[in-house]
């Protein structure tokens, strides 16, 4: 296995930091969950208030901070904005942590990650 360069890795350590504290926040969780069940169509933010209950000012915030780690896209829909969760950039940060816990040391059995919880 090819070793990988200390400083690409610590910068991609630093993204995904990044990434976590984005959505490590309880009303910004919650904007990620509802973007991936309206995915691929995703929301205007009307949708996204309306559903979630977060005050306009905040909501916008929230979905500032998402944006600014590629968490989330943005379109422009006449005088609507539409957010879809980016999914490829949610996968790239499950596979950062699949890859230490399950396949390099095995920590986790993937089978327990897999199965989708009730």
């Amino acid at each position: 296995m090819a070793k990988q360069d200390p400083k690409k890795s610590a910068q991609q350590v630093a993204k995904y930091a990044d990434m976590f504290s984005a959505i490590g926040t309880e009303p910004r969780l919650r904007i990620m969950r509802f973007l991936l069940t309206a995915h691929p169509e995703g929301a205007v933010v009307g949708e996204i208030q309306e559903e979630l209950d977060i005050p306009s000012s905040t909501l916008s915030h929230h979905l500032d901070k998402l944006k600014a780690e590629d968490l989330v896209h943005v379109q422009r829909e006449s005088t609507f904005l539409r957010y879809t969760a980016n999914v490829a950039a949610l996968q790239a940060l499950l596979q950062f942590l699949y890859a230490e816990c399950c396949t390099r040391n095995k920590a986790v059995d993937t089978e327990t990650i897999i199965q989708i919880s009730g």
